[in-house]
């Protein structure tokens, strides 16, 4: 099982980097071994590697959970119901209030004193008196009042700095965890990459294009916001029983934004669809017996945003026996079309609708045709997205040589495209 998603991230390098693997076939030509160089020797293991992978994988899944929680702490300062939120508003509240008793202490003061100013000439003692306090009282009052508010002031001031603090602090923890998780991708990205390139041929593998075939047939075009399907037929024509049966598969694109805006599913029309990997596709046919057939249904679906451009589905089957024996076909299946813009007054292409098809194999058999949507066995089981315990070690080399085809098509059809401008 391990080895076999270690092969899967293989197979998207392979579809991916059609150029990269054309300089690599050499490599891939010659099963001679080799004597072992010092630099050979010390070179990490696929298991090594492997747990690379998986402890950056458990570094960048944490990196994300932290910056998550950061950004999440730097909402909750601002929030309504925060304590210093609260305290803010509480503070504002407060000098609101003690604004409105400065004001009524000075409108106080200023009654007391024109109050004692009114007095007449003849005025008793008392009264005089009477007056002199009452100025005295709201001069007194005036000065509370003006303490107050010096005090609600300085507690809004500190409520202020707390929550602008307290802002400052969790923005510089976000950002310092964004950039913690950029650098756990990074990583992460890194050993996905030094796995996939240490992932050998297997040199006991062989080309079994003769026994082992697969045909397409797809859509010529497909317009954003709808979808389309792909039927592929695999056939095992040799007179041996296939132990672990499977197909790669892998959607290329001139623009790489369109795979953001697509979805690949495989399944019978009346049953439920089964989700598969956009770029690095592995559906496992489980074991064949001599002769059988097996028909997939691949629907594509991009949404109403996908970008114009033109794009290419590949498959490729392969298979893996207990006794260690495996195989691939040199060339696999693949249908070139075009992406096209939605427009308000364009229908949704048909879902039955095919358009170009190749076949691999190199075997004269005929593409599949018929309107069959059926995606069964011979015995009447679906085939499988999971992987059993044999796995597919060869599934490398089979999807290097599905993607440099598909590459091919690419440039022929853009100097094609050129020359016609």
């Amino acid at each position: 099982m391990k080895i076999r998603r270690i092969l899967a991230t293989a197979v998207a390098a392979a579809v991916t980097t059609p150029v990269v693997l054309l300089s690599a076939a050499p490599a891939f030509a010659d099963t001679k071994p080799s004597a072992p160089s010092q630099t050979q020797e010390q070179q990490p293991t696929i298991e090594e590697l492997q747990k690379k992978v998986a402890e950056a994988q458990k570094a960048y899944d944490a990196a994300v959970v932290a910056y998550d929680g950061a950004e999440k702490a730097l909402a909750a300062v601002d929030a309504a119901d925060s304590k210093l939120k609260l305290a803010v508003t509480d503070a504002e509240k407060a000098v609101a209030t003690a604004d409105t008793a400065v004001s009524a202490a000075n409108e106080k003061l200023s009654k007391a004193e024109a109050d004692l100013k009114a007095l007449p000439v003849d005025a008793t003692p008392e009264q005089k008196a009477a007056a002199e306090q009452a100025v005295e009282t709201a001069k007194t009052g005036l000065t509370t009042a003006t303490a107050d508010r010096k005090a609600a002031g300085e507690k809004l001031t500190k409520a202020r700095s707390d929550i602008e603090a307290a802002r400052d602090a969790a923005s510089a923890e976000a950002e310092r965890l964004r950039i913690a998780k950029e650098a756990a991708l990074k990583l992460l990205d890194a050993a996905k990459k030094a796995l996939a390139d240490a992932v050998p041929p297997h040199p006991d593998c062989k080309d079994v294009s003769d026994q082992l075939t697969i045909s397409m047939t797809g859509p010529k075009k497909v317009v954003a916001g709808g979808s389309a399907e792909f039927k592929l037929r695999v056939t095992n024509d040799s007179k041996q029983k296939l132990d672990a049966a499977y197909v790669t598969t892998g959607l290329l694109a001139e623009k790489d934004s369109l795979l953001d805006h697509a979805k690949l599913e495989w399944g019978p029309l009346n049953s439920e669809w089964a989700d598969l990997d956009a770029e690095h596709g592995f559906i496992d046919l489980d074991a064949m017996k001599p002769g059988e057939k097996v028909d997939l249904l691949v629907r594509l679906t991009v949404d109403a945003k996908a970008p114009k451009s033109e794009a290419m589905f590949v498959a490729e089957p392969g298979y893996d026996n207990k006794d260690g024996s495996c195989g691939y076909i040199a060339e696999g299946a693949f249908v070139g079309f075009d992406v096209a813009a939605k427009a308000k007054d364009e229908e949704k292409p048909s879902t039955g609708s095919t358009g170009g098809s190749t076949s691999g194999g190199n075997t004269g058999t005929t593409q599949q045709g018929g309107t069959s949507t059926t995606s069964v066995t011979s015995t009447g089981q679906l085939a499988k997205t999971g992987a059993n315990d044999v796995m597919p070690q060869f599934a490398l080399a089979g999807a290097a040589a599905v993607a440099l085809g598909a590459g091919a098509m690419f440039v022929v059809r853009r100097r094609k495209a050129g020359a016609d401008a």
